[in-house]
């Protein structure tokens, strides 16, 4: 234990964690683009609450922020509080308390009726709109300095979702992608590699693989540490592929010149600092290109899909140890990975030991003849 132990549960450490977590979500503003300026007070507090207390992911605290800004947007616009035509143009820094309590249960279902009928907005992205607004809500009924009088989303449900099954390279795609990527010939080949081989190895999110730091590679045990969402820590175990990619790599990897900040980044970008997401995604598409995938079909998180894919079906792997390795939450989502193709049905009922009984009429048949 060092000196100052930060899992210690004591008022002090949970002071320094919210000054760090708060300093944290400024920096996100920048690091991600989140636009707070024209946001009124109680929608930044809400923001703070979710980086500080509920340890929310750049990316989340990111969807929040459009999520709601647009839903108060609309807010304005049915309550006749704005004369602006153009939507995106809707002020909403003043919006007050009062406005917030006159919000009723109908008016956020009059919201999600035009995000399906204007906005043509599918189901998945509705619900993901209605988790903001009610974890919003719950935020303003229970833990705002100023609480609203009630909680408007209480018994608010999420829109059905149906089952889609993810798309996803076959084993012989993916052996095919990794030849083409392995036997390219660029300055950046081994890094694009090890990029590919994680992807289809790992099943890791593309904010796992970015966030990568040398030190969390454990080459002894041949294991890695990634910051998944919500900021959750788990173990990625890496197999004889993973790590030869990465011993390849980090053979060539840059040693000095590396940006302040960046030094520690498993995966460098040309510019000498840590690989940014647009550049990642850049190059799984040139190598999907390269490999002659369908790059309208497959991208960065088709490969999460497909490793899942490959490793339940080919690996024997238990549903639930699916789940621990994809950093899931909830069985549910690991639950779209246990889909079968055609071949597996038909294959399936062939396999049925009854299969080859024949019934006492066929047996008949064949004595008469």
């Amino acid at each position: 234990m060092g000196a100052f132990d930060t899992k210690a549960n004591t008022p002090v450490v949970f002071l320094f964690k919210m000054i760090y977590n708060r300093h944290r979500f400024l920096k996100q503003r920048n690091e991600n683009m989140i636009n707070t300026d024209g946001n009124p007070d109680f929608l930044n507090a809400f923001l703070d609450y979710t980086t500080s207390i509920l340890n929310k992911s750049p990316g989340t605290v990111k969807e929040y922020n459009y999520d709601l800004n647009r839903f108060l947007k609309y807010i304005m616009y049915r309550f006749k509080l704005t004369d602006e035509k153009n939507f995106d143009a809707i002020d909403i820094h003043n919006m007050d308390l009062e406005t917030l309590n006159r919000i009723k249960l109908d008016d956020i279902h009059a919201y999600l009726f035009y995000l399906a009928n204007s906005c043509q907005s599918k189901p998945a992205t509705r619900a993901r709109k209605t988790a903001s607004i009610r974890v919003f809500f719950k935020y303003m009924s229970q833990k705002a300095a100023k609480p609203m009088d009630h909680n408007p989303a209480l018994n608010l449900e999420s829109p059905k979702i149906g089952v889609r099954v993810p798309r996803y390279l076959s084993l012989e795609e993916s052996k095919k992608l990794l030849a083409a990527t392995n036997n390219e010939d660029t300055r950046n080949k081994e890094r694009d590699y090890a990029i590919i081989t994680l992807f289809l190895n790992c099943g890791m999110r593309l904010s796992e693989l970015v966030g990568i730091n040398i030190k969390d590679i454990d080459f002894d045990e041949a294991k890695m540490n990634v910051t998944g969402k919500g900021n959750k820590e788990r173990v990625i175990y890496l197999n004889k592929s993973c790590m030869s990619a990465l011993d390849n790599y980090l053979a060539i990897r840059p040693k000095t010149g590396i940006k302040q900040g960046s030094e520690n980044a498993l995966f460098l970008s040309e510019r000498l600092e840590r690989i940014s997401n647009r550049t990642v995604q850049y190059v799984v598409k040139q190598e999907l290109l390269r490999a002659g995938l369908d790059t309208n079909k497959y991208s960065v998180h088709k490969l999460r899909h497909t490793a899942a894919t490959l490793m339940y079906r080919y690996g024997n792997v238990d549903i639930r140890a699916l789940q621990v390795l994809l950093g899931h939450d909830s069985i549910s989502t690991t639950q779209i990975y246990t889909h079968v193709d055609d071949q597996q049905v038909r294959n399936a009922v062939e396999d049925n030991p009854l299969a080859d009984l024949e019934s006492e009429y066929e047996k008949q048949k064949k004595f008469e003849i």
